[in-house]
């Protein structure tokens, strides 16, 4: 028996799944839904979603509807059996989740019910969360709350940013949604969730993921990649914003105290390779950063263009969005 299932995504994240529905024998994707073309960069002109360009390369129709709403009577027609949801970016009413036989298969990026929300890798990783992994589930009116159908473990790499964590998931999680849609159809029952160990995973925003160096150096460190690469963990030098996106943790121990210890935010060493700043326990290395105005530069290019001196304080003074 073919499975008819439409699929609701929109960024890159989404196209490893759409890819490997497409590919699957015995389900057939009718149609794909997408955000609308979003004005990009400083001409404003309209770019098309990552999973519209998978989707059109692979001969599939796009509707792409300013609400889900918009389109009810129309995915109501295609008499679908599922319908597939990998990081679509809007709510979907309960009227539009009843219109599919067995209802709508979300795809999430962590092992429900921990981390429900819009952000579960940021949220992993700044927690300093050692495995997290994928869950898929039927979805309800609730925040990722819906009953499971599958959930795979996937350890995290203690160097890994969450944009690294999230492609890896993504390419992890395409098969998983591919089974789990078949396994509903063959009349798997899907598991409720519990409520125990449940922790919401907001968005993201800059106001967030502002330096604090009076935190430990790993602490630091998971902060960090955690917003790489967007929005990006902040602080200030000279005044002026200073992106950070990658450190290396220096834990400090009785022999090299005096080289790495000072107050928190104080740049405590300085070579042609590297930058050292003072945490709360240590110091960490400066291995990727962004000044303001400036591209994303290793800390060799930045030790060596803007000469940052020992004594000097990061974080003193708040400056503007680099």
């Amino acid at each position: 028996m073919t499975v008819r299932i439409a699929f609701l995504g929109t960024p890159e994240v989404a196209v490893p799944a759409l890819d490997a529905l497409l590919a699957a024998d015995n389900l057939e994707v009718a149609v794909v839904i997408t955000n609308p073309d979003r004005p990009k960069g400083r001409s404003r002109t309209p770019v098309a979603p990552p999973v519209k360009e998978a989707a059109e390369a692979a001969g599939v129709p796009v509707w792409q509807p300013n609400k889900p709403v918009e389109i009810l009577d129309d995915l109501t027609a295609l008499e679908l059996d599922a319908c597939a949801v990998v990081a679509y970016g809007a709510i979907l009413p309960a009227s539009v989740l009843a219109a599919s036989r067995l209802g709508f298969v979300n795809l999430h990026f962590s092992l429900l019910p921990r981390w429900r929300g819009a952000a579960p890798v940021q949220h992993a990783i700044r927690a300093g969360d050692e495995v997290t992994g994928v869950t898929t589930f039927v979805l309800d009116p609730g925040m990722d709350t819906g009953p499971v159908i599958d959930r795979v473990e996937v350890p995290i790499d203690p160097a890994e940013s969450s944009g690294e964590l999230l492609d890896r998931l993504a390419t992890i999680g395409a098969p998983v949604l591919v089974d789990s849609i078949r396994a509903l159809a063959d009349g798997a029952q899907p598991t409720p969730q519990p409520d125990d160990g449940a922790t919401l995973a907001p968005k993201i925003t800059p106001d967030d993921v502002r330096i604090d160096f009076d935190a430990p150096a790993r602490t630091v460190a998971d902060l960090i990649r955690s917003a790489d690469p967007a929005p990006g963990a902040h602080t200030t030098l000279r005044g002026d914003r200073l992106k950070i996106y990658r450190v290396t943790p220096i834990v400090a121990s009785p022999d090299d105290a005096a080289e790495v210890r000072g107050e928190p935010g104080e740049i405590v060493g300085v070579t042609k390779k590297a930058v050292l700043v003072a945490c709360a326990d240590g110091a960490v290395q400066l291995d990727a950063v962004q000044p303001i105005g400036k591209a994303r530069m290793d800390g060799a290019a930045f030790a060596n263009g803007y000469r940052p001196q020992v004594g000097e304080k990061l974080g003193e003074r708040p400056g503007s969005d680099a």
